[in-house]
This record gives C-alpha cells, sequence and structure tokens, in this order.
C-alpha cells in the first residue's frame, strides 16, 4: 500500500489525525481575513464585465496579422475611445472587443481600424452585441442560484438537520464571496463563461461537504447512550475519516483546470479560458477549505450549544477523570469496535473511557474497576 493509502487507512480508522474543530477559531479567522479582502477588491475595483453584459461590438481582424496585441489594442482605444480588449487567436487572427457602442460608431471604428491596421475595411468583421442578452443571462443565473440554494437548504435540512443546512449554506456564500472577490481583484473579464463556472463550483463544494456530514451523521447515531466522546471529537473524527477523499478529488479536479488557466490561457496566450477557468480553479480550492474548516466546525460549534450535547460533554469529562483516578492512561481510547450502546454507563459507578490511539487498546483492562466489559 503507498504512503498516502497507508495514511487514509490511519486516518479512517482515528489512529492518527489532526483536530480541525479544536482550532476551529483559527480557520475562522483566516476566512474572515480572506472573504474582507475579497469584499473590498470588490467594492474598490468592482467586476470587469464583458461585452456581452454592456453590449457593444466585437471586430475580428484577417489571419496572420503581423501587429501586436498591445498595437491592436492601442488602435481600437484610440479609435473608439473606450478602452478596448484584444485577443490574438489560434490562426492568427485578433479579436477586438470595445464596450458601449452602437452602429454607427461600429461603422467608423471599423473603418479606423481598418486604416490603421492597413488592411481592406471588407476583411474586417464586425457583430454587433446587445446588452439586454446579456441582462437575461445574468438575471437567469441569479435566479437558479437562488432555487439552487434554496434546494440545498432544504435537502440538508430533511437529509440530516438544519444546524448541518446552516453550516453548508455559509460555506456555499463563502466560496462564491471568494470567487468573486479575486475575480474583482484580478481583474479578468466577466463573461457567461464565467457564470456557469461560478454555478458549477457549488456543486463541488457541495459534494465535499455532504460526504463529511454523511460521515458524521452515521457516527454521532445514539451519540446519548455513550460517555466516551463528546460532538466535537466525533465531528473531528469524521473529517480526517474523510480527508484523504476530499484531497484526492479536489486535487484531481484541479490538475486540468489548473492546465487552462496557467498553461492554456498564461502560456499559450488563449485568453478566452481564463473567464471559466478561474472561477473554477478559485471555486473548487475555496469548497475544499470550508468543507474541511469551516462546514463541519460549525455544525460542532452549533451542536454543542445544545443542552443535551453540553450534558454529554459534563458526563465525558466526568468519566475521563474517574478513569485517571482508576489508574488507567488519560489517553487511553477506544476503537470503532467499542463505540456501542452506552445507556447504563450513566451511573455514578460507570467505567470511563476516552478517545485516543488505537495502539494503547490492549491497556484498557488494567486499572478498569470489576464489573462486566464496557
Amino acid at each position: 500500500m503507498s504512503k498516502l493509502g497507508n495514511l487514509g487507512a490511519r486516518l479512517h480508522h482515528g489512529e492518527v489525525g489532526y483536530d480541525f474543530v479544536k482550532n476551529r477559531k483559527i480557520w475562522y479567522g483566516i476566512s474572515i481575513l480572506i472573504t474582507i479582502t475579497a469584499i473590498v477588491g470588490l467594492a474598490v475595483r468592482g467586476l470587469h464585465m464583458g461585452i456581452e453584459f454592456q453590449g457593444g461590438a466585437v471586430f475580428t481582424t484577417p489571419k496572420n496579422m503581423s501587429v501586436s496585441v498591445a498595437t491592436a489594442e492601442e488602435y481600437a482605444e484610440d479609435a473608439s475611445g473606450h478602452d478596448a480588449i484584444v485577443q490574438k487567436l489560434g490562426d492568427g487572427s485578433m479579436r477586438i472587443q470595445v464596450a458601449g457602442i452602437d452602429t454607427n460608431t461600429s461603422d467608423r471604428i471599423k473603418n479606423t481600424l481598418a486604416e490603421d491596421l492597413e488592411v481592406d475595411a471588407e476583411q474586417i468583421n464586425a457583430e454587433l452585441v446587445g446588452p439586454s442578452w446579456g441582462e437575461q443571462i445574468a438575471n437567469k443565473a441569479w435566479q437558479g442560484l437562488g432555487i439552487f440554494l434554496i434546494l440545498v437548504v432544504i435537502y440538508l435540512a430533511l437529509a440530516f438537520e438544519w444546524r448541518m443546512a446552516l453550516a453548508a449554506f455559509v460555506a456555499l456564500i463563502h466560496d462564491i464571496t471568494i470567487t468573486v472577490g479575486i475575480y474583482a481583484l484580478v481583474g479578468f473579464e466577466v463573461t457567461p463563461g464565467t457564470v456557469i463556472g461560478l454555478l458549477t463550483i457549488l456543486g463541488y463544494s457541495l459534494y465535499d461537504t455532504v460526504v463529511v456530514f454523511d460521515s458524521l451523521k452515521e457516527q454521532t447515531r445514539d451519540i446519548g447512550k455513550q460517555t466516551r466522546w463528546t460532538y466535537s471529537e466525533i465531528a473531528n473524527r469524521s473529517i480526517n475519516s474523510t480527508l484523504v477523499r476530499s484531497v484526492n478529488t479536489t486535487v484531481v479536479a484541479l490538475l486540468p483546470v489548473g492546465g487552462l488557466l496557467f498553461i492554456g490561457g498564461g502560456v499559450l496566450g488563449a485568453g478566452m479560458l481564463n473567464d471559466i477557468s478561474l472561477s473554477l480553479f478559485v471555486g473548487l480550492a475555496a469548497g475544499a477549505y470550508s468543507s474541511i474548516f469551516i462546514a463541519t466546525p460549525l455544525v460542532a460549534d452549533l451542536k454543542e450549544r445544545e443542552p443535551a450535547m453540553r450534558s454529554l460533554k459534563k458526563r465525558v469529562l466526568a468519566r475521563r477523570l474517574q478513569t485517571a483516578a482508576a489508574g488507567e492512561s488519560p489517553d487511553a481510547r477506544v476503537s470503532d469496535e467499542d463505540y456501542e450502546d452506552d445507556s447504563d454507563d450513566d451511573s455514578d459507578d460507570a467505567a470511563p473511557a476516552v478517545v485516543g490511539p488505537r495502539d494503547q487498546q490492549a491497556s484498557r483492562g488494567r486499572g478498569r474497576p470489576s464489573g462486566k466489559r464496557r
């Protein structure tokens, strides 16, 4: 078995692990800092909306143009008086976008560009784009996002509980805010592809979260009938047991998206790939982060406020003190097989047990008060 596979097995069985829930305030602070930065970037710089949302004209030059992108961009801005976006296509032609112009202005810009680029005006293809089409896409996207979030909250509330639904909702908003904020800071153009990418990442983010929640639901079944683990400890076990799976799925998804963003858009200059690949790349990374560091710790926070969970925590701590007084190691813990119905352990003379490494299980019998095995 590979080292990663061996680590995954040990994490799943609780032999090793990192206490994500205990350090949740650190993760909350990091998320708040990133979110504030994203919001500030969005407020200061704003989103660079594509021509599909603003309206304007798209000019396509002949193939094998010898003019550089920077020069063509300068020509277009001088001719139109507006900011222009120039992209070099694979066949050597150029795609020049100028927002906020009408038909008459488009004809004038086309003729001026033909003179500057030293080509026949008939060789430049001009296409007008109305802002109503992009506005319809944006409205439909917002409607789809709202319906998606409502259905997600309802489903999670029915399949799990309202606290998990609330935590998943917070994680999704966290992912959307960070992705949109980074778009504003980077200055990439927002196109319909961006909207598609933004909606796509929500499914990935929700998948990772539901995987952890499902494990947590199974491990907390009849949690009140035992006095070995608190809810937060079981939540932390759930994160660790699914950690390798979450990391693997995220890395596998990020590799092709990263190829589109850094190689296709960066090295090869296919700028049209940036709009969708950036939203996918940032969203996938943020989704994996939020499912591990935000959603599950937040569920644990909410559950630990319940009277039943507070009472359970007191019983667990009392049992551990009794274990230490009886001579057992305070780090002695039980395995998954020992997680059973302990409803009769609530009596005052119940033998305590705590959570810890599997290799200490053999010593649990030493120092245990006489009586039936628990």
